[in-house]
């Protein structure tokens, strides 16, 4: 027997939800598709109990509890990247704390060392991959050669995990820039690289887009039809001139590939992003996932419509301090209700980036709230049929 109505997310199939709204096929229906990863894996590691009503359910569990929808990155394993068959990795345990990683390779040997700390499940990089020209170089051999494989039976895996709690979807490796940045060099070491062996550092951009291009021939083969581009921009360290001369012409590149097999294409901007909004409907984009307003960023949700236009999708878009109870519920309630007003169909509700582990879950109902009455109202023609 149903109970409640026939529009509320507990009652509807949530992966064809998700694919009808980013295709224009929900008539007016809201998606409510908050990232919850953080608060959960945060308390598993400091063994903080999860509220109780949680405690002993698996993540696609409580998603289906919360009556929310998931946003599913796991199917990015399906993707598997295969080196060249020289190429022999390992790893050296250096102490309790520290791992070595080392790749050997005809072209030389890179080696990085991460530390573990006690107050994340994420090691810190005591030594990057890549800290000098050629390295560089070394790492281009290996993107020049290696490729990619899909694993079906993983694919099955997941479906079969998360069910109908949302539509496949995947992220591609973050571009050229942003993965020397986050990846494989660090910041500062990336800038003085820019500075030093600039020709060096393209020749790499390029091969790594060459690279990403045999992926983009895999993505548009599979099954999964929203792609995700995970660079985590920042314009702290991404200033619009970077942004420009390196990542949109590549972001073009990718979207006119993607596109021509119908694939649904959004980039998680997820710093400060008022200057680099300016680029957004330059980028061939179909939405941008976790600009983040104010309270907690640098632009307000009137300035990311203005950016996004009419076209764009906003994907999240609720800061996400607000799930913290240092604010009142109203605010959260207010910005919910403004992002809705102004995004209207152009929206994948959720939260900017991830609710934290010192989040209040409870606000995730709050939202599913307000989101479930809009649809009551918007969605009376809406079927799943």
């Amino acid at each position: 027997m149903m109970v409640g109505r026939p529009t509320d997310h507990k009652n509807l199939n949530m992966s064809k939800l998700h694919l009808d709204v980013v295709k224009g096929r929900a008539n007016g229906m809201l998606l409510w598709q908050p990232r919850i990863e953080c608060w959960y894996y945060d308390k598993k590691f400091k063994n903080e109990k999860l509220p109780e009503e949680y405690e002993n359910m698996t993540m696609p569990e409580i998603y289906r509890s919360l009556g929310c929808s998931a946003r599913i990155y796991d199917y990015r394993y399906c993707f598997k990247r295969v080196e060249d068959p020289k190429v022999i990795t390992y790893d050296n345990k250096l102490s309790e704390e520290e791992i070595e990683h080392v790749i050997e390779t005809p072209a030389g040997k890179l080696t990085a060392i991460d530390k573990l700390t006690p107050n994340s499940p994420r090691a810190i990089k005591k030594k990057w991959l890549i800290t000098a020209e050629e390295d560089l170089k070394v790492a281009m051999w290996m993107d020049e050669r290696c490729t990619y494989e899909w694993d079906e039976e993983l694919y099955k895996k997941i479906m079969n995990e998360w069910g109908d709690t949302g539509a496949p979807t995947m992220f591609m490796p973050r571009v050229n820039i942003q993965h020397l940045y986050i990846n494989v060099m660090g910041v500062e070491q990336t800038t003085y690289a820019l500075c030093d062996y600039p020709e060096t550092v393209e020749k790499y951009f390029q091969v790594l887009d060459e690279n990403h291009e045999r992926l983009i021939e895999l993505i548009n083969k599979s099954p999964i039809d929203i792609v995700n581009f995970g660079d985590n921009l920042h314009v702290g360290t991404l200033s619009p001139g970077l942004f420009q001369k390196y990542v949109l012409p590549s972001y073009q590149r990718r979207n006119a590939l993607l596109h021509k097999a119908g694939k649904f294409t959004h980039a998680h901007w997820d710093g400060d992003t008022k200057g680099l909004l300016p680029f957004a409907r330059l980028c061939g984009l179909d939405g941008i996932e976790a600009i983040t307003p104010v309270p907690q960023g640098d632009v307000t949700i009137k300035e990311i419509k203005n950016a996004l236009g009419d076209e764009m999708f906003l994907i999240d878009g609720i800061a996400a301090v607000l799930f913290d109870t240092i604010f009142p519920v109203e605010e959260l309630e207010k910005q919910v209700n403004e992002l809705i007003e102004l995004f209207g169909s152009k929206l994948i509700l959720g939260i900017s980036d991830e609710i934290s582990s010192t989040g209040d879950i409870s606000r995730i109902r709050v939202v599913q709230r307000i989101v479930d009455q809009y649809n009551a109202v918007v969605g009376r023609d809406y079927t799943q049929a």
